[in-house]
């Protein structure tokens, strides 16, 4: 169970006058722009077929960069024994030949050819569905040592974009419901796979733009070839989609590794420890990986202070692969110990959701990278709260800034609804016990009584080392190695 939360003071209404805003274009975004509509889609299933609808929309381009690519994934959940199902594939193949202006342009990592759960085959020969003159399917291998090409994009005519934690690949789709038992989470080959909770933004206006703009420029980077905006096409928002956000500021940020004469950026980290830094009262936070430096950093000045935020993580409990448990799942533990070792005032928390059912408890893997802090700003993207999305890896996220009333209402919306799906209720049922018990802590506990919970780390409670492995550095860089890298990599 989670501890109980006393609080002194009402903590239902943040305290949102700053003097500045988060969102920087000296620091920590590519520029300050508009969102005209987002909406947050959680998990596979929503992701996948709002996806669909919008490739059907597209005039002139569409533009995919991941970490990992499998055409044969079907856009409306798997459809077990139905060999005809329309796939991801066959859809972009479908709809080039429908469209004589319309060009299907996709980055992969060069690596997910080995290391990720997709079929290697396409990736490197090809498959059918890509034999066609508008379509280009590429590999980026124009990075560093030991890093990776991790941004997760898709945008349609520069008026619509989609950036989160989802890849369009295998072991991505779920519904909402996490149904441990659920047949359709399957494997091409027809094995089943762990729930996962998962998220993407959908983004209208000119933030859609900037997005792709970031997606044309790996793509130059990766392949040596120039693309010019798409202008003169009308955005096409799916129909039955309900906007989250309306008409509030957004920025994109980046993590590049420098490239011959192009210096490294380091936007990403530089917002992510801003927008932690303007926290009062609530941040909530979804994380794969919960590890790097400068999370340790930034989340213990906040819990030392005396008028500080509550921190709620959520969390993967189990890693994939023994360097990732190694690497992050040890130091996840060491991290928890050691916020909880400056905790004093009782305002962290780091928990996994899972099912409860017949007594049995079954974890959900959370793929998530969302931020929210108090009702005033909301980012997200590809980039995890590890050590190499800061510096190593390419990543791509997007945060949007409330600047009035309506926005503050939107962004607590949206944190509600993300909490609302692991406690098993509605966001208006987390709203308002979070007005009534004036904290978000307490209120998630209160909430905590369902099928459906948030349950804490084992590192909430025990005993164990709190400073990182040895290796962390090489294992977990923040940065490409350089010429004393490989030495100073080894120092935790």
């Amino acid at each position: 169970m989670l501890k109980r939360v006393v609080v002194t003071e009402s903590r239902s209404q943040p305290s949102l006058q700053r003097s500045e805003p988060i969102l920087d274009p000296a620091r920590n975004c590519r520029g300050v722009s508009r969102v005209e509509q987002a909406a947050l889609l959680i998990d596979g299933e929503d992701y996948f077929s709002r996806l669909d609808e919008c490739l059907k929309c597209a005039e002139r381009s569409i533009l995919i960069v991941g970490w990992d690519f499998d055409g044969r994934i079907p856009l409306h959940g798997p459809d077990i024994g139905d060999p005809a199902a329309a796939t991801l594939g066959s859809t972009l193949r479908a709809l080039v030949e429908a469209k004589p202006d319309l060009e299907v342009r996709i980055l992969v990592w060069s690596v997910a050819v080995v290391h990720t759960p997709s079929d290697p085959k396409p990736l490197l020969f090809g498959a059918e569905w890509q034999d066609h003159p508008r379509i280009s399917l590429r590999l980026a291998t124009d990075h560093p040592l030991y890093g990776c090409h991790h941004q997760k994009i898709v945008a349609i005519d520069d008026a619509l974009a989609f950036v989160g934690g989802i890849d369009l690949t295998i072991e991505r789709w779920d519904t909402s419901e996490h149904r441990p038992d659920d047949p359709r989470r399957a494997r091409p080959d027809g094995s089943l796979y762990h729930p996962v909770h998962d998220c993407q933004m959908l983004f209208s206006g000119p933030i859609a733009r900037e997005v792709a703009n970031v997606a044309r420029e790996r793509w130059l980077s990766a392949t040596g070839e120039a693309l010019d905006p798409v202008t003169g096409t009308a955005c096409c928002w799916p129909s039955d989609c309900p906007a989250d956000v309306k008409e509030m500021r957004a920025g994109v940020a980046i993590t590049a590794p420098s490239r011959g004469a192009s210096p490294a950026v380091h936007e990403v980290g530089h917002l992510l420890e801003d927008t932690l830094r303007a926290a009062r009262k609530f941040v909530y936070i979804e994380s794969q990986y919960f590890s790097g430096r400068l999370a340790r950093r930034v989340l213990s000045e906040l819990l030392q202070r005396p008028d500080g935020p509550e921190i709620l993580v959520a969390t993967s409990r189990t890693l994939n692969g023994w360097v990732e448990q190694v690497a992050l799942g040890n130091n996840r533990d060491r991290l928890i110990r050691a916020l909880r070792e400056v905790d004093h005032h009782g305002r962290l928390r780091v928990v996994y959701p899972a099912t409860e059912r017949d007594g049995v408890s079954h974890e959900i893997f959370v793929h998530s990278k969302v931020l929210v802090v108090d009702d005033v700003a909301l980012k997200i993207g590809s980039a995890n709260l590890n050590n190499r999305s800061m510096g190593l890896d390419t990543e791509c996220d997007v945060c949007v800034e409330a600047d009035d009333e309506k926005g503050r209402a939107a962004i607590a919306a949206v944190r509600d609804k993300l909490l609302a799906e692991h406690l098993g209720t509605d966001a208006e049922t987390v709203a308002a016990t979070i007005s009534a018990e004036g904290s978000l802590l307490a209120a998630v506990e209160r909430l905590n009584t369902g099928e459906r919970r948030l349950k804490p780390l084992p590192a909430m409670s025990d005993e164990g080392p709190r400073q990182p492995v040895a290796g962390t550095g090489l294992l977990d860089p923040a940065a490409p190695f350089g010429s004393l890298s490989w030495w100073r990599a080894w120092r935790p």
